[in-house]
């Protein structure tokens, strides 16, 4: 568990939040006095109970939110747009639009130059393994190709920052596990920063770098766990003895939170 939560004299940090609290209109009281910073690179896992304001940090950190108190330091407040990409648990593909339409429509809000748009939209299709089916609609995809599109357009822009709200909740087990892998590909090829949200004990493991565990409402940093395992991560690391005491480990302090 890191020794300063609020990263404070640790490495240079891509995202920062200090003291945030964060209540709704409704007096609803999502996140107190939460502290938690972003390592340049690393793949970094949210963890915790559902409604325990796991969401509202990511909204916060894209600037889709205000705190209520504390400060937000994010990538792009120096006028730079595109530097955070957002994939959200619902793909939220327009219907109407082919994959590479789907793809462009952040490039579009960018103005990004035609032919510079479309050499990133068929980069990013093909990262996500979908070369091939630029021309298809999503009425003509499985799941997990809806949400291959979803992450393509969150990395068309090239972000410095890609957030993750609980992409593959909703997909069978050995989907989830294939796009986890892709995933991790795509990270370490592209470089950027991952804030990955999940309820998963097992994906917040095998996916990261660090695991960030929360308390119940209202949400705060109970405690941080390094998974020092190298990438790539081997096909038997989900059945090593490693990996099962990390997730020991992970799910004592979970339950730590929960009653805390």
């Amino acid at each position: 568990m890191a020794a300063d939560p609020a990263g404070i004299g640790l490495a240079p940090a891509v995202v920062r939040l200090r003291h945030v609290d964060k209540t709704f209109a409704n007096g609803t009281e999502a996140l107190r006095r939460l502290d938690l910073a972003v390592s340049e690179g690393e793949f970094l896992s949210l963890l915790g109970p559902s409604g325990c304001g796991k969401s509202t940090v990511l909204r916060l950190i894209a600037g889709l939110a205000t705190q209520s108190a504390g400060a937000v330091e994010r990538p792009g407040e120096d006028g730079v747009r595109g530097q955070i990409g957002f994939v959200f648990q619902d793909p939220t593909l327009m219907p109407w639009a082919t994959v590479a339409a789907n793809v462009h429509m952040p490039l579009t809000l960018l103005r990004v130059p035609p032919r510079e748009a479309g050499a990133r939209v068929e980069e990013a299709i093909g990262l996500v393994g979908l070369d091939g089916f630029e021309h298809a609609y999503p009425r003509e995809l499985s799941g997990g190709m809806k949400m291959r599109v979803s992450i393509a357009r969150a990395v068309v822009t090239r972000p410095r920052l890609l957030l993750m709200d609980e992409p593959f909740a909703a997909l069978d087990e050995i989907t989830r596990f294939r796009l986890n892998n892709d995933l991790l590909t795509l990270w370490r090829r592209r470089g950027f920063t991952v804030v990955f949200v999940t309820h998963s004990v097992y994906e917040s493991v095998y996916l990261s770098t660090r695991v960030a565990v929360m308390t119940s409402r209202p949400g705060r940093i109970s405690a941080e766990v390094s998974i020092d395992t190298p990438y790539p991560r081997p096909d038997g690391f989900r059945t090593s003895p490693e990996y099962n005491a990390h997730c020991r480990d992970v799910s004592a302090r979970l339950a730590a939170a929960m009653s805390s």
